[in-house]
């Protein structure tokens, strides 16, 4: 808890001296364009790790969309002796702050699961940071299960890219799924059983306001 903690301050501190500005990521003023390329919208379940920082408010966004079965946290990247918290805060077990989404592509398909996660979930233009983690645990990542994944992540990265999309270059990885280890219970919905947290107050709830207003259409209430 001693990790979580010390996020905690970080975050007041850089949050009041930035006067609680808001992650790029958030601030788009209309959403991201729909992938060229897509999987087929087909009924079953299917599942995809997503890495964007801090895994709190990762998971949040993908629970409050239509079509998500269940989301995450966990780590990936890295051995399953390192995939505990304590570790994978030293910034030294290749792990990252993962999300494990479970989805039907009847409902919601990857590429649409693709652009939530470039338009609020976070910030796809910060190296090995998020807000105010810093560290390779907290990088950008797409790990894809399968070639189909990888294909159609990398042609949506660089549809955004040629569109100028972001103000500076993507630096999201798309690299292959070794494993998925879901971490500490006291992880998982964190945001739903600490709304009032300063952290969460400052970098995961104006990403849920933002997934409101930039896509109603796939948004699912609480």
């Amino acid at each position: 808890m001693k990790n979580i903690s010390s996020r905690i301050r970080r975050s007041i501190t850089i949050g009041l001296a930035l006067g609680l500005l808001l992650p790029i990521a958030t601030l788009q003023s209309a959403p991201l364009p729909d992938p060229a390329l897509d999987e087929t919208p087909t009924p079953g379940m299917r599942t995809v790790v997503f890495a964007g920082g801090c895994f709190w408010g990762v998971e949040a966004v993908f629970e409050h969309v239509a079509g998500v079965a269940e989301a995450t946290s966990g780590y990936a990247g890295g051995d399953a002796e390192t995939a505990d918290y304590r570790q994978v805060s030293s910034g030294k077990t290749g792990h990252a702050e993962a999300v494990e989404v479970r989805y039907d592509p009847a409902r919601v398909t990857y590429g649409q699961l693709l652009k939530v996660f470039f338009s609020v979930a976070h910030d796809p233009t910060q190296l090995d940071r998020q807000g105010p983690d810093r560290g390779s645990q907290y990088r950008s990542a797409i790990f894809y299960a399968n070639d189909e994944q990888r294909q159609i992540a990398e042609a949506y990265i660089a549809e955004l890219s040629r569109a100028d999309a972001f103000p500076r270059p993507i630096v999201t990885e798309v690299t292959p799924l070794g494993g998925f280890y879901p971490a500490e219970a006291y992880h998982q919905g964190y945001l739903a059983r600490h709304p009032h947290q300063p952290y969460i107050v400052i970098n995961d709830l104006p990403k849920l306001e933002a997934l409101k207003r930039q896509l109603p259409e796939i948004y699912r209430a609480p």
